[in-house]
């Protein structure tokens, strides 16, 4: 696809070495959600929605 096209342009780079960290930096986060939710009585549904208001806020105060 679209991503393997654009990855070749790239061919110095070590792709595995740059998916390992990104999936490690994703455990990371997902651990810490884990860790930080565990006793909370919010849904996953309710948190993540949370975590895009936030997201979105963040992006606009950003953009100015």
């Amino acid at each position: 696809g679209d991503i393997k096209r654009e990855m070749d342009n790239f061919q110095e780079s070590n792709w595995s070495a740059v998916a390992r960290q990104a999936i490690k930096k994703k455990l990371l986060m997902l651990e810490k959600f884990r860790e930080f939710t565990k006793d909370s009585t919010l849904t996953e549904e309710e948190v993540l929605e949370f975590g895009r208001q936030v997201s979105e806020k963040a992006m606009k105060r950003h953009k100015k």
